[in-house]
């Protein structure tokens, strides 16, 4: 499939686009959707599995169950909830139908959903396919894989990268269609103006180092619709370049033009650090006016006959201004870095 615009209504919340293609393979079993919801703009990705028609028609299942559990839900439950009873609802159709076609039966497919509200970004997943959430040139978020790997990546056997080039990579252990009952995993993330949110198979993360993948997404020196193009181009020759075969490929990128009314919190990491800067803060205005009233500048020797002047006060506060301006640019800092604890 071709570049595809992402249509919302509500064109003030974000933008998105999205591409896919058949890699090296015969058929492409990826499938992707987006629909303008009365609960917000929802966007899903899944990559099929099984062979001859079987992953082409699960992930085909899974978008559009998905899409129709979302829209015709009344809202009164929780967002989280309500996108995890849409995933549940396509494993069951995938399930099902897996059950009365003996052609169709074993398929299955991951499933990655953002719906995003003026409130909150609302993930869901199943499966190794992702959705990242990038701020400037940080990782902010990033779905956990359910895989062999995965597992061995968490328990901290292996590295991210060995996981990568692993030939077990392919193997997951949670998928729609397999069972009559699936686990699915939630978040709701806050979002500032500017964050991008990144939904995508294992034909994009899986075919170079996370680090590289961030560098091409999170680009600023062209438009968006250009810049997924651009990525899925990218992918596919280093697949070709590598001997052809290389697996199907699909991402969709949304771009947030607002900041969502749910706003982040402080880890507790950030909130010992700020207190400990607002002590330090606290202790160096008091020396200072304390110091200031003797006739100086802390720090500084003072004649015994010198006078407090309003200039020397003047001084000083300017003085504590700094320290605190210093402060806040530790703790932004700290926040862009936040991402890659």
């Amino acid at each position: 499939m071709e570049l595809e615009q992402l249509h919302t209504e509500d064109n003030e919340l974000a933008v998105g686009f999205a591409e896919s293609r058949i890699g090296g393979r015969t058929e492409n079993q990826d499938s992707y959707g987006a629909l303008q919801t009365r609960h917000g703009f929802l966007v899903t990705v899944c990559d099929g599995m099984g062979g001859g028609p079987a992953g082409k028609t699960a992930s085909s299942m899974a978008v559009r169950e998905i899409m129709a559990g979302v829209e015709e839900a009344d809202g009164e439950e929780d967002m989280t909830a309500l996108i995890a009873g849409a995933v549940q609802r396509a494993n069951r159709a995938i399930w099902q139908q897996g059950q009365e076609y003996p052609e169709l039966r074993g398929m299955g497919t991951t499933a990655t959903v953002l719906l995003l509200s003026r409130q909150a970004a609302y993930v869901a997943h199943v499966g190794d396919s992702r959705i990242y959430q990038l701020r400037g040139h940080s990782r902010v978020f990033r779905t956990g894989d359910h895989s062999v790997v995965a597992q061995l990546v968490r328990s901290k056997v292996i590295t991210e990268e060995q996981a990568r080039l692993s030939a077990q990579s392919n193997i997951i252990t949670r998928a729609l269609g397999i069972r009559p009952d699936v686990e699915v995993d939630t978040a709701v993330l806050p979002y500032e103006k500017g964050d991008r949110f990144m939904l995508c198979t294992d034909g994009v993360h899986g075919s170079m180092p996370e680090k590289e993948l961030l560098k091409l997404v999170t680009r600023t020196n062209c438009v968006l619709g250009a810049l997924v193009d651009d990525m899925a181009t990218v992918v596919d020759n280093l697949g070709r370049n590598s001997g052809g075969g290389h697996d199907n490929l699909t991402l969709a990128v949304v771009e947030t033009k607002k900041n969502s009314i749910l706003k982040s919190k402080m880890s507790k990491k950030t909130k010992l650090i700020v207190g400990a800067l607002s002590v330090v803060c606290a202790a160096s205005i008091v020396l200072n006016v304390a110091q200031a009233g003797r006739g100086g500048t802390f720090g500084a020797p003072v004649p015994a006959d010198s006078v407090c002047t309003l200039e020397q006060k003047v001084s000083v506060y300017k003085d504590s201004v700094r320290q605190l301006k210093d402060s806040i640019a530790v703790l932004k800092k700290m926040k862009l870095n936040k991402s890659n604890e």
